[in-house]
C-alpha cells in the first residue's frame, strides 16, 4: 500500500476475482500509482492524496465461500485500514472501488454492508469501476459448452456457484442473491447510486469467462459472430483496445467458401488452440499434441478433483461462519437478510411489473457511452459510437445467441437505470481468452496480458479525484 505525506486521504480499493489473489491486480495498482500517487500528482477537493488498497483477505479458496462473505471480509479490511489510517495521522475523506470480475460483485455487495456501519457519513464515495465482472451472473449461450458450464458451475463452485448462477435463494420470496443486489430499493443499488463516477470495462471479444452481456449488462450480443458479421472496430488512439467505435452492417458479407484439403482449409479446420501455458515452439509442441489425449482427460479429472475438494472446504467453512452466533449478529449478510426478508413479505404482491419495468429502463449502450471530454481536452466520442450503433438510421436487428433468464433481463433493466453510468469496450482479438488479458493480469510471465494496459490507462486517467 501507498503512503502520501497527506492529513486528508482517498482511498481506493482492489478487489481481485475467482481463484484470485493480489498479485492479480498488481499491474492495475501499478498504473494508478504511476498516474495518480506521484509528488506532482493531482489532489482532491480538500488536497486528499491517493493511496490504493489491494485486498488481501479474500484470496484463492475463500472466494469460493459466496459474494455477501467475501464482501464481508472486504468491508472489514476497508474499515481497519481507515483506522490504520487515522493512527498514522491520515484521515480518509473520500473512498472509490474497483472489483475486477467476481470484485466487482463483491464490491457492490460491500457498499450495503459500509453502508449499514455508517460508512458515507463521513467518507465521500467517488469512483466505481468493474474490469469484466459478471454483473447480471453467467448467461446462456447457445451450445454444449455453455449448457455444460451452466449445469457443472452450481455444483463445483460452493456457495459463489450458485449465487454466479441465481440458482441460490437468498431470500424468504426465493430470490437469488444478484437480484437482489440489482433492487432499486435496496441498500446494495442506493448506495451504489451515490457513487457520482461509474464506468464499468467490459470485453467486447473472447472472453470465455465474463461475456459480454454481463460485462457490459447488454441484452444483446452485438460481437459475438464478429468475425463473420462484417464487424468494423476503430480504436481508441490512446487507449488501445478500448473501442472508439464499431460499425456493423445489417447485412453480413458473404463468406468464401475454402476449397477443401488445401493449406488454408486445413489451418481453418485443424488447427487446434492451446492456452498460453501450453504454448512451446518446435518440437516441444509436437509432444504436447501428441499425448494431449491422454494427458487432457488426466488434466479435466485433477481439475474436478480440485474443484469439488474446494468447494467442500468452502461449505464447511460457511457452515462455521453461520453458527457464530456474534458474528451472526453482526454481519449484514444475515442481519440485513432477515430485515429484508420481512419487508419483502409485505410488499410482494406491489412489485409484479417486470414488463414495465423494461420497458421503462431499458437503455442502449449508445446512451451509456461517455458524453465528456477526455482529460486531454479532445473531443467526446459519443457521437461517433452512436452512428456507429445505428447506421443507416436504423439499429441492426437484434442477434439472439445469448438465451437470458426474465431474472437477468429484469436486473439489465433495473442497472441501467444507474445515474451517470458509462461503459467502455475492449476488442482484444486475436486471443484465447481476454478475461486475464484487460487487467494486465501476469505480464511477468505473458508478454500479451501487456495490451490491457491501455484499458488500465484509460481507467486511471479517467479516476476522478
Amino acid at each position: 500500500m501507498d503512503s502520501a505525506d497527506a492529513n486528508t486521504v482517498h482511498l481506493v480499493v482492489l478487489v481481485h476475482g475467482m481463484w484470485g489473489n493480489p498479485s492479480h491486480l498488481a499491474e492495475a495498482a501499478h498504473v494508478m500509482r504511476e498516474a495518480r500517487c506521484q509528488t506532482s500528482s493531482e489532489t482532491g477537493p480538500a488536497g486528499e492524496r491517493l493511496e490504493v488498497l489491494i485486498a488481501q483477505t479474500n484470496s484463492d479458496e475463500h472466494t469460493y465461500d459466496g459474494i455477501d462473505w467475501g464482501a464481508e471480509r472486504i468491508a472489514d479490511e476497508t474499515t481497519e485500514t481507515v483506522e490504520r489510517l487515522k493512527r498514522d495521522g491520515k484521515t480518509v475523506t473520500r473512498c472509490s472501488f474497483t472489483g475486477y470480475s467476481l470484485g466487482g460483485l463483491i464490491a457492490r455487495y460491500a457498499l450495503g454492508i459500509l453502508s449499514q456501519r455508517k460508512f458515507f457519513e463521513t467518507v465521500t464515495p467517488v469512483n466505481f469501476n468493474t474490469f469484466a465482472t459478471p454483473h447480471v451472473g453467467v448467461p446462456r449461450y447457445r451450445g454444449f459448452r455453455s449448457s455444460l458450464i451452466n449445469w457443472i458451475g452450481p455444483k463445483m463452485l460452493s456457495r459463489t456457484g450458485e449465487q454466479f448462477f441465481s440458482v441460490d435463494k437468498w431470500d424468504r420470496r426465493g430470490r437469488p442473491l444478484l437480484e437482489v443486489l440489482a433492487d432499486p430499493d435496496l441498500v446494495f443499488f442506493q448506495t451504489l447510486s451515490l457513487f457520482p463516477h461509474i464506468r464499468i470495462y467490459a470485453n467486447a471479444v473472447n472472453d470465455s469467462t465474463v461475456p459480454f452481456v454481463t460485462a457490459a449488462i447488454e441484452t444483446e450480443d452485438m460481437f459475438y459472430d464478429h468475425a463473420t458479421s462484417g464487424l468494423q472496430v476503430e480504436l481508441h488512439e490512446k487507449y488501445a483496445p478500448i473501442v472508439k467505435s464499431y460499425y456493423r452492417p445489417d447485412v453480413p458479407p458473404p463468406v468464401a467458401q475454402l476449397k477443401a484439403f488445401t493449406p488454408a482449409w486445413f489451418r481453418k479446420y485443424f488447427t487446434f488452440g492451446l492456452p498460453p501455458p501450453l504454448q512451446f515452439r518446435f518440437p516441444f509442441n509436437i509432444f504436447v499434441y501428441v499425448t494431449a489425449p491422454i494427458l487432457l482427460p488426466l488434466f479435466m479429472g485433477l481439475v474436478l478433483v480440485y474443484l469439488s475438494t474446494s468447494s467442500h472446504k468452502s461449505r464447511a467453512r460457511i457452515r462455521s461462519l453461520e453458527k457464530d452466533n456474534e458474528s451472526t449478529m453482526q454481519h449484514l449478510a444475515h442481519a440485513f437478510a432477515t430485515l429484508e426478508r420481512d419487508v419483502e413479505n409485505a410488499v410482494a404482491d406491489m412489485i409484479d411489473a417486470p414488463g414495465d419495468l423494461a420497458e421503462a429502463s431499458s437503455t442502449t449502450l449508445a446512451a451509456r457511452v461517455d458524453t465528456q471530454p477526455d482529460e486531454d481536452g479532445t473531443e467526446s466520442d459519443a457521437e461517433a459510437k452512436q452512428m456507429s450503433l445505428q447506421p443507416n438510421g436504423a439499429r441492426p436487428p437484434p442477434v439472439q445467441f445469448v438465451q437470458l433468464t426474465d431474472v437477468q433481463r429484469r436486473m439489465i433493466a433495473w442497472l441501467n437505470t444507474l445515474p451517470g453510468l458509462k461503459k467502455e469496450l475492449a476488442f482484444i482479438e486475436p486471443c484465447f481468452n481476454s478475461h486475464a488479458v484487460i487487467v494486465a493480469r501476469d505480464v511477468q510471465r505473458f508478454d500479451s496480458h501487456k495490451i490491457g494496459q491501455g484499458v488500465l490507462r484509460h481507467w486511471a486517467d479517467h479516476f476522478v479525484m
